[in-house]
């Protein structure tokens, strides 16, 4: 197996768990009364996905009090591993 297929496996497996991560994030924000600061797990997860989700709250604002921005920024991340997937 050639080495740059290799590392497009590794960056598309990468990239799913990194999904999953984002999926949990976004449930999660469901639950006002959650207190991100002082839970580690909570404070490191939002820590991995926040700054990724927040290159699309800049650019996509609340409709009616729905932030659309995370269903965009899983879009991208699923465009990006689709075509990670095409490229093998």
């Amino acid at each position: 197996m050639p080495i740059f297929s290799q590392l497009v496996d590794v960056l598309a497996r990468t990239l799913m768990i990194y999904s999953v991560f984002l999926l949990i994030r976004v449930l999660l924000s469901w639950f006002p009364n959650l207190d991100w600061g002082s839970n580690p797990i909570l404070s490191g997860l939002s820590s991995i996905t926040d700054p990724y989700l927040n290159l699309f709250r800049g650019l996509i604002p609340p409709l009616g009090g729905i932030d659309l921005s995370a269903f965009v920024a899983f879009l991208a991340l699923n465009l990006v591993q689709s075509l990670l997937e095409q490229g093998k």
